[in-house]
């Protein structure tokens, strides 16, 4: 059973309505973004997380981990990246049956723009974030000093 949170105040939800707001203009402007360029949203986050990974991690297994999808799904999406010359599968040197997954120079090039304007995108809400993030800091303290 999950333990009984503090009592939500007003402000609480205040918080919470700008902190989604703000998430969900930076998800819309990442999704316009990728479409510029000619990518899926999903499209997107697969390259970038096949770009963050180590050589030996890359595998569609961690891009379902960190796409929050199911194996079957990811594969396809892998599929769709290998068929637009974004993903190349090889064959893992300790373990023939297991794919390992690396960009192409296009996709480094494409994930290289896309990464600045995103970068450049959060360092703009930065500072709007910290600001909403800290009203959740006020609201612990007050509840503290109770």
């Amino acid at each position: 059973m999950r333990a009984k949170a503090d009592p939500l105040q007003d402000s609480d939800y205040a918080a919470l309505a700008k902190f989604r707001h703000e998430i969900r203009h930076f998800q819309a402007f990442s999704e316009v973004q990728a479409a510029e360029v000619g990518l899926t949203p999903q499209q997107h986050q697969a390259l970038l997380a096949i770009r963050a990974a180590s050589p030996d991690e890359a595998t569609v297994g961690h891009v379902a981990e960190r796409l929050v999808l199911k194996p079957h799904s990811a594969t396809g999406l892998v599929d769709r990246l290998v068929a637009l010359g974004l993903v190349a599968r090889k064959a893992a040197s300790n373990d023939r049956r297991r794919a390992m997954l690396r960009l192409t120079d296009r996709a480094y090039e494409i994930l290289a723009d896309l990464s600045a304007v995103h970068r450049d995108e959060i360092r703009r809400l930065k500072p709007l974030l910290l600001d909403i993030l800290s009203e959740f800091d006020v609201v612990y303290d007050r509840q503290g000093a109770e």
